[in-house]
């Protein structure tokens, strides 16, 4: 139906409006997108779309696999939940980075954003059940991490006042 030229142009005119992967099969896809315009209906039809398979472990490393999201994720398991509680990790995550990854992970459903402060606004970070499902996850990972890296240790959980 589509060219290769139009598909690689509606591709990358559909991945910039609605926030979707560049990599979306446009010629599957393009009818849904002409009939729903709006960007509620793109989010629910980018959940369907698996960016490099439809194996588990490959979805799960798209949203989790790069450097910094799993440490967010160990942080706030530990009871971090402010910006400047990240920065104190011993990773020393930039903030720019930081900024990305908790919008990444709250667009996947894994935190809530919750203001704590009006002026100026500030904001805390909460797991949701998605992201609480991931603790196993981080403590086989832990448990490998110091079962074949001697001299590792786990960090102790964040006192709240």
């Amino acid at each position: 139906m589509y060219n290769a030229i139009s598909t690689t142009i509606l591709r990358l005119y559909y991945a910039s409006r609605y926030e979707l992967p560049a990599s979306l099969n446009v010629s599957e896809h393009a009818p849904l997108l002409f009939l729903n315009k709006n960007k509620r209906m793109a989010e629910e039809l980018d959940k369907l779309i698996f960016e490099r398979s439809n194996c588990p472990i490959s979805c799960s490393l798209d949203l989790l696999g790069d450097k910094w999201t799993l440490l967010v994720i160990r942080d706030l398991l530990l009871g971090k939940k402010r910006f400047q509680e990240f920065l104190k990790s011993p990773e020393r995550i930039a903030t720019n980075i930081l900024a990305d990854r908790l919008k990444k992970i709250e667009a996947a459903g894994l935190i809530t954003q919750q203001t704590y402060q009006q002026k100026p606004v500030r904001y805390e970070y909460v797991l949701t059940k998605k992201g609480e499902d991931l603790k196993p996850v981080l403590q086989s990972l832990a448990k490998w991490g110091i079962t074949y890296y001697p001299g590792t240790k786990i960090f102790e959980a964040v006192g709240r006042p």
